[in-house]
């Protein structure tokens, strides 16, 4: 067989995606140093923090495909490095983030709030720049899970938002005091949300997760028409009485030309810490069969762990991901929302009116 060339191994690679946008990775700069030495070959391949769910995958399927392409190579090595490409600003606010995604539910109760917060903090502990808003007006609970009760704070730039754990978060529980209630109609509502992501702060974000109040009201629509969202997830337990809310729900993120990114079962059952008995408590797999039925993306699910509801109240909700009993299924979890992100067709047009 003929000496290996670093030529060679560029145009090896010449049409291996990017995750993040699918197009050459070598013609977008991201294939670098790349050197053959007797039977070995390195490259540094650069990525973006978008797709760091994505890296080590990548970095697989790199090394594969040489090692495929030059059987005489012994060894090949793969570095990563960090590609930059900030993000366009998105929609009529100008949200500087690359993906938005809207996490919802038919219904209360069903720890629609606990998964958005762990989506943010799984993200985020990836490696992606990750901003955290709390629609929810009547019933913020973003604060109390990121325990963070603290007043956001204005400037003549806009609102800061709070920085917590890495995570940027907005909520109107920063913005109005504790225990006070919020009264107001669908207009009051719509410029709120538009108030709260187009004047905080964000900076420069891979994703903004967005805690969506439960029911199908004002609020989806309002984020259909200020913002080309990447899509929805929607949460719900495996019981029938919440099926038939989610399935409400991924009807009005349908209605409003939202796709759907996936739905997350929680709540899936509980392991007895005593015995290591399973107990079904709220039925088995309900919401896997019926994504399937809807086409809908199963996400993956999340067993009962007292520890889940102990971190949220005590406001160290980033912790799961240091349990070895919760972080897999959320780390899956994330890994498989940012996988469905990457081969999702194009987005349809958002509606100006309903």
């Amino acid at each position: 067989m003929p000496a290996v060339t670093a030529d060679m191994v560029q145009k090896a690679l010449a049409d291996f995606p990017d995750p993040e946008t699918g197009r050459s990775a070598a013609q977008q700069g991201q294939v670098r140093d790349v050197q053959v030495q007797g039977d070995g070959a390195t490259i540094t391949l650069a990525l973006t923090t978008h797709s760091a769910p994505l890296w080590e995958e990548t970095r697989a399927a790199t090394k594969a495909l040489l090692q495929t392409a030059f059987p005489q190579l012994k060894r090949v090595d793969v570095e990563l490095a960090v590609h930059h490409r900030p993000p366009m600003k998105l929609g009529q606010i100008g949200l500087p983030a690359k993906s938005v995604i809207a996490v919802g539910s038919g219904k209360g109760g069903v720890g629609k709030s606990t998964i958005a917060v762990c989506l943010a903090y799984g993200l985020a502990r990836y490696g992606c720049a990750v901003g955290l808003m709390d629609a929810d007006v009547y019933g913020p609970s973003v604060p109390h899970l990121i325990g963070a009760n603290v007043r956001a704070e204005a400037s003549e730039r806009g609102i800061r938002p709070i920085e917590k754990d890495g995570l940027k978060v907005m909520s109107m529980g920063f913005l109005v005091p504790r225990g006070e209630a919020v009264v107001w109609r669908g207009p009051m509502l719509h410029g709120a949300i538009t108030q709260m992501l187009r004047d905080t702060q964000w900076g420069d974000l891979d994703y903004v997760i967005i805690d969506m109040p439960p029911g199908t009201g004002d609020i989806a629509l309002t984020l259909s028409q200020i913002l080309p969202l990447t899509g929805a997830v929607v949460v719900c337990t495996p019981q029938d009485v919440a099926l038939l809310d989610a399935e409400k729900a991924i009807a009005m993120f349908r209605k409003v030309n939202i796709p759907l990114l996936g739905m997350v079962e929680n709540m899936s059952y509980f392991i007895c810490p005593d015995c290591g008995k399973r107990y079904d408590i709220f039925g088995s797999g309900g919401a896997q069969r019926r994504a399937a039925e809807l086409n809908v993306p199963f996400l993956g699910e999340l067993p009962i762990n007292i520890n889940i509801r102990v971190r949220g109240d005590e406001g160290h909700s980033g912790a799961n991901f240091d349990d070895e009993k919760s972080a897999p299924y959320l780390q899956k979890i994330c890994y498989n929302l940012v996988k469905n992100i990457n081969v999702r067709p194009a987005p349809l047009p958002t509606l100006s009116v309903l």
